[in-house]
């Protein structure tokens, strides 16, 4: 006997809708009292899956009928904090019609999308107000070289002592290669190569820690606080794709000398299981790139671990300090010339889109190192006595 879509359970009808686009999802929910029921009950919301098609998927152009699905009673209103957290801003600003939310659903998607460090410039209007300018002025700096909105950007130097500062340069002419040349001619290290490495990516910006690697020639010189921030106690890649090679080393490195002889970090089962430790980060919400930290997100783009187990490449390990800077992302900041592997290292910091930055505060640093355990947080220069 066949069976009909309507005679089949809600949870299931729910699930077959879900498989449509959005056009074909409209169409259908006015088929039947029954089918708009569907669609429209929070619970089931087969509007989810086609949304995030269109969100996810950053190479193709959204489809049409996503530019006024606001105006559409049979879309359950939480489908709009994900589309406004995952759209572009180009078109969120100047392409679609915007919905009609609660200024607590507002204040969801502000802290959803933007590092916590940037709350300060929701001034005294509402959450809609701070939400569309905060996208805005992002927008316009990721298109532009314009710091009119900044003029001095704000990153953190993780220090070997443990204690951290927060420091400041002109926006107009940032930096972070040519700033950490001079911090690394403070500490001596100025032979030795400048290494990147990107944390964590949300969707406006991305977390960039910039340091120096090497074989030291004594534990004192050894950043734990750095090694932490790029690995979470516990946390470990895994046992898949693990690299063992080793880049080339430059005359007048370290590298020569023999690593210290104790242990100066705990084996990777002395932490018990990480799942009862960290919780995956939702505010701000990673893009889907780093979907599962501070966990490893596999697809090729987390390059926290790029050796085995807890030590770097080569079993070299972080000395000195690390600079740690907030990147704007534009249309061109993820562009390669040629095909290969996403981009790694100091090409992260070089080329096209590449030159924009935002800054960063305590709250950032907390928000995506709970971990850290620092000795002083400093702001400014100095020691902080």
């Amino acid at each position: 006997m066949a069976t009909s879509l309507e005679n089949l359970p809600v949870e299931l009808v729910a699930d077959v809708l879900g498989e449509l686009d959005l056009a074909s999802l409209i169409t259908v929910s006015n088929l039947s009292r029954r089918l708009r029921a569907v669609v429209s009950e929070p619970s089931l919301n087969p509007w989810r899956r086609p949304i995030l098609r269109n969100l996810l998927d950053s190479g193709e152009e959204y489809e049409p009928a996503l530019k006024h699905l606001s105006v559409r009673r049979t879309v359950p209103r939480h489908n709009w904090v994900e589309i406004l957290t995952l759209g572009k801003a180009e078109y969120l600003l100047f392409g679609m019609t915007l919905p009609n939310l609660k200024d607590s659903d507002w204040e969801e998607c502000f802290r959803r999308r933007f590092l916590p460090g940037w709350i300060k410039w929701k001034k005294d209007g509402s959450w809609k107000e701070a939400f569309l300018k905060m996208l805005h002025r992002l927008w316009h700096r990721s298109h532009s070289a314009c710091t009119t909105d900044e003029a001095w950007t704000h990153y953190i130097v993780l220090n070997r002592n443990g204690s951290a500062n927060l420091l400041d340069g002109s926006s107009r002419n940032y930096n972070p290669l040519t700033i950490f040349h001079e911090i690394k001619l403070q500490n001596n290290l100025a032979h030795l190569m400048t290494h990147a490495r990107l944390v964590v990516e949300f969707k406006d910006v991305r977390i960039i820690a910039l340091g120096v690697l090497t074989k030291p020639r004594s534990a004192f010189s050894i950043n734990h606080n750095a090694r932490l921030f790029l690995h979470p106690p516990g946390i470990t890649k895994g046992e898949e794709g693990l690299s063992s090679s080793s880049e080339s080393i430059s005359e007048g490195s370290e590298e020569s000398f023999q690593s210290p002889p104790e242990q100066t970090v705990p084996p990777r089962n002395a932490y018990g299981n990480p799942k009862d430790m960290y919780r995956e980060l939702t505010h701000p919400l990673p893009s889907q790139c780093h979907a599962r930290y501070p966990f490893y997100t596999p697809g090729g783009e987390d390059k926290r671990w790029l050796g085995p187990d807890e030590l770097e490449e080569g079993g070299r390990q972080w000395v000195g300090p690390m600079m740690i800077t907030a990147q704007l992302l534009g249309p061109s900041t993820k562009e390669t010339l040629f095909e290969g592997p996403p981009l790694q290292d100091t090409d992260l910091l070089v080329g096209a889109g590449r030159s924009q930055y935002a800054s960063l505060s305590w709250a950032d640093l907390t928000s995506i190192a709970p971990w850290l355990e620092l000795t002083h947080t400093i702001t400014g220069a100095g020691l902080g006595h």
